[in-house]
């Protein structure tokens, strides 16, 4: 149950940094260019849920038992 609560809390956190950060491609057309995008992105810590999301669903994805 627990892994599955993690992978379910991963999921969360990976949509919503992927979410946030295809909106921030929004500013792409405002006339900043790629490198200002990345630079920019850097410094907002919801950015960096995507990164962690994907690590938890990982972490639960490899331990969670196989009982087939």
């Amino acid at each position: 149950m627990g892994y599955l609560l993690l992978f379910l809390i991963g999921f969360g956190l990976a949509v919503s940094g992927g979410v946030t950060i295809i909106a921030y491609m929004n500013f792409l057309p405002a006339g900043i260019s790629w490198i200002e995008y990345i630079m920019f992105i850097k410094g907002r810590l919801e950015c960096y849920f995507l990164p962690v999301g994907f690590v938890m669903m990982m972490i639960a994805i490899h331990r969670f038992p196989n009982k087939l």
